[in-house]
């Protein structure tokens, strides 16, 4: 399995996509038919959870008005304002992180898009675009299409500094993530997080359940780790690391030298999970799932 739109398409991620946001939709609208957006299942999948999760919150406060704001908007009316991208239309926010709420839902900051939600700026949004086509011309537009649907752009930074990124696993599709105001970098960690959800998608759609008392040493982490952690780990770092490969052709400069120093320190970071990798594929009770996560921490090891 060498082709990246092999490895990313996934047929059981298709079909949790299906059923979890008919599902969700059932909830929210109960009674009526189905609605879908004009963008794609996968986004229909990523907004319907936004949805739900701000109906939720609305419900817990006795917030009537929100709530049926909700109700009406099966896709948080995310589809009116979107931005074309090289891997169709997106949806890119930059909220203030010194405003984002923290909840038992998430150890890390979030957002909801919701009736007061508007789009990031022109250059913002113009980043982003930049960025898609960059992790699609390298082989991962398949990867960006379903699981990287909701952008929200926080801090920017300058190259060179620690860019905080991450997801959770209550809004499937959407990425939090820093920035230094350049597509090559900004579609690095697009990959990265992206790369998470597909992995959390897979292992919902096929049922594995990863025994939680076997832990590996991480070298990202400098500790040992769940195994969930682990694979993680040793699916996300690797997918960057075939995509900075690909881009360090066409770029020159501070760029080019700071590419290259990420993907010279990722190479010996993953060359020591090469030995627990392999006992930890051991976990995941899928065929096809632990074919493409061998398949991707290989081809890594092989830059």
């Amino acid at each position: 399995m060498d082709s990246l739109a092999d490895i990313f398409g996934f047929p059981p991620i298709t079909r949790l996509h299906h059923d979890r946001t008919r599902r969700i939709h059932a909830v929210i609208r109960p009674g009526t038919q189905p609605t879908q957006s004009d963008i794609s299942p996968a986004a229909d999948y990523c907004l319907a959870h936004h949805t739900l999760e701000g109906a939720e919150a609305a419900a817990r406060v006795g917030n009537i008005a929100t709530f049926g704001w909700y109700t009406n908007h099966p896709d948080a009316e995310a589809t009116t304002r979107t931005t074309p991208t090289a891997v169709g239309a997106r949806v890119v926010v930059a909220p203030d992180l010194a405003e984002l709420p923290r909840s038992p839902i998430s150890e890390t900051p979030y957002y909801v898009l919701g009736p007061g939600t508007e789009p990031a700026p022109p250059d913002v949004r113009n980043l982003a675009a930049v960025s898609y086509a960059t992790a699609a011309d390298a082989g991962f537009s398949e990867l960006l299409a379903a699981h990287a649907v909701v952008v929200c752009l926080l801090r920017a930074k300058n190259l060179g500094d620690t860019l905080d990124s991450w997801t959770i696993t209550r809004l499937p599709g959407t990425v939090f993530m820093d920035h230094v105001g350049d597509p090559v970098v900004l579609a690095r960690d697009l990959i990265h997080e992206a790369g998470h959800n597909w992995l959390n998608d897979a292992l919902t759609a096929t049922g594995c359940k990863i025994d939680t008392q076997a832990h590996f040493r991480s070298p990202w982490k400098k500790t040992m780790r769940p195994a969930f952690g682990f694979l993680h780990a040793c699916w996300a770092f690797p997918l960057t690391m075939l995509y900075t490969a690909h881009a360090l052709r066409g770029t020159t400069g501070d760029l080019h030298r700071f590419l290259t120093a990420y993907l010279d320190q990722q190479r010996s970071l993953l060359a020591e999970t090469a030995t627990d990798h392999t006992h930890a594929l051991n976990l995941i009770s899928d065929d096809g799932l632990r074919l493409r996560l061998a398949a991707v921490h290989q081809q890594a090891l092989d830059l």
